[in-house]
């Protein structure tokens, strides 16, 4: 358990990589370029922006300072530069003749502008101009305004400054918050891509692969929901695929194991039954003789007169040879093959000729045997003598288990001929039905019974093409059912 759960969280981590490198990184790159094109825009409209000031203060200004220089008034040109201070938040004011020297000045100026070649532009053009320049070792932004006179003769140069972190701050603090607000969207981006993977793609991964290493022989089928997006629901709906094949491969492998096992205990039963009949002809020949012997000789002392008690070990052996007799006479009947012999048989009249002989057999003339439906002729084609064999075989064996009835019927059912007896014994198990066909295999206790009378009985089945059914008798004991392939019904 351990295995899928480490190798799902390498899973994870690889696809959440994947996502955070071929998705966040690209994006807060390029996220952070458009900052840094943005910023460098907000930085040059911001300069724009104090340099519109400083030149509307200026404009606002140079009309009252150009006629008090004009008129020489010393007070109303003090006034004016005041005046600059009020109205926006400057560093210093200063006011030069054409020559650049300095007539007036309030807060931090230049006392010379001769050598600025800003200064030296607006005189001889006209128009504005600044440049960032030192002042008493600061660094400020001089903005040079030309004033004229009545006549449109420019007498003079106005120069307002403004420090230069003034303009720093303002996009200092720009960069901060653009930073700040950066870094916000980055986390906030692969906080969402983290977890946006593991709700929609993550944890059914890591599901799939749970399954994954679950399927195993006798465990193949997927029975859990797909979920996710819709490739991982082909996946899952894939593996659900691929273990219902796997699953019907399993089993038909299991079913060919299970018929091959069976095939080969056939033929391993079928080689021991040509064995045992081979063997079984070699003793019928070997024994006949001798059998026949101990009978001939037993006859010649019981003609011969012995005492009572003497005749009684002369049944004794007669018994025993009868028995030897029709054990070896079953081993010949079990294991004799003649399918070349059969012809044209009245199945019904075979039947009522063997309830007829039956009632003179020791074991069934104390029961009480019915017939039904033996009035109908049923043709079959079969071999008279071993259709009787099994017949009596049957119809034996239901006297030997029943208790005072036994019913013998013959009905036709979907072109097969049916025997039907059924007894009032004790019935037989059903785990042993299977078995009692086999050669040798007995319900009877040891000594009354060869095991050889119901394999008798199949094997003649077999030779007509039949098949036989055990099951429960409505008299409350064992129903043994015949089926002979026959003609139409008469």
């Amino acid at each position: 358990m351990q295995r899928p759960v480490l190798n799902a969280g390498k899973m994870f981590r690889s696809l959440r990589l994947t996502l955070v490198l071929s998705l966040v990184v690209p994006l807060m790159i390029f996220s952070g370029l458009a900052i840094y094109l943005a910023l460098g825009a907000v930085e040059r409209n911001l300069n724009d922006r104090l340099r519109e000031d400083l030149e509307l203060v200026a404009r606002a200004v140079s009309g009252p300072l150009s006629r008090a220089m004009s008129e020489g008034d010393e007070i109303v040109m003090g006034e004016s530069l005041e005046s600059i201070f009020r109205i926006g938040r400057v560093y210093g004011a200063s006011v030069f003749d054409e020559a650049g020297k300095q007539i007036a000045s309030l807060g931090v100026a230049d006392s010379d502008v001769g050598s600025s070649k800003s200064a030296e532009h607006a005189i001889t053009s006209g128009e504005l101009g600044g440049a960032f320049r030192r002042v008493d070792g600061k660094s400020v932004f001089s903005q040079f305004t030309p004033l004229v006179a009545e006549d449109g003769r420019i007498q003079g140069l106005l120069q307002i400054t403004r420090k230069r972190s003034d303009f720093h701050e303002l996009v200092a603090s720009s960069r901060l918050w653009a930073i700040v607000i950066w870094c916000s969207f980055s986390l906030m981006v692969i906080f969402v891509v983290v977890l946006g993977h593991y709700g929609a793609v993550g944890r059914h991964v890591s599901r799939l692969l749970e399954i994954m290493y679950g399927l195993a022989p006798g465990h193949w089928r997927v029975d859990s929901r797909p979920g996710g997006p819709r490739e991982l629901r082909q996946i899952h709906e894939g593996l659900q695929d691929m273990g219902e094949r796997m699953t019907a491969a399993e089993e038909e492998i299991s079913a060919r194991v299970v018929r091959e096992r069976e095939l080969a205990e056939q033929l391993e039963y079928q080689e021991k039954v040509a064995m045992i009949g081979r063997v079984a002809g070699g003793v019928a020949h070997e024994l006949g003789a001798p059998l026949n012997v101990i009978q001939g000789r037993a006859n010649i002392l019981r003609r011969a007169g012995l005492q009572a008690g003497q005749e009684r070990h002369l049944d004794d052996i007669e018994h025993q040879v009868e028995r030897m007799t029709l054990i070896i006479q079953q081993l010949l009947d079990c294991f004799r093959h003649v399918p070349d012999s059969r012809r044209n048989t009245d199945l019904a009249k075979v039947l009522r000729e063997v309830t007829h002989r039956i009632s003179d057999d020791p074991k069934c003339s104390a029961k009480s045997v019915v017939t039904l439906g033996l009035e109908q002729q049923a043709g079959i084609k079969a071999e008279p003598t071993r259709l009787d064999l099994a017949c009596v075989n049957v119809i034996r064996n239901a006297c030997q288990a029943s208790k005072t009835r036994v019913e013998v019927s013959l009905l036709h059912d979907n072109g097969f001929w049916e025997v039907r007896v059924d007894d009032d014994g004790e019935g037989i198990s059903p785990d042993i039905r299977d078995r009692i066909f086999e050669p040798f295999y007995s319900t009877r206790p040891a000594g009354e019974g060869t095991g050889l009378g119901l394999a008798v009985v199949s094997s003649v089945l077999k030779e007509h093409g039949g098949y036989a059914e055990i099951g429960e008798s409505a008299c409350g004991g064992c129903r043994m059912s015949l089926f002979w392939p026959g003609g139409e019904h008469e």
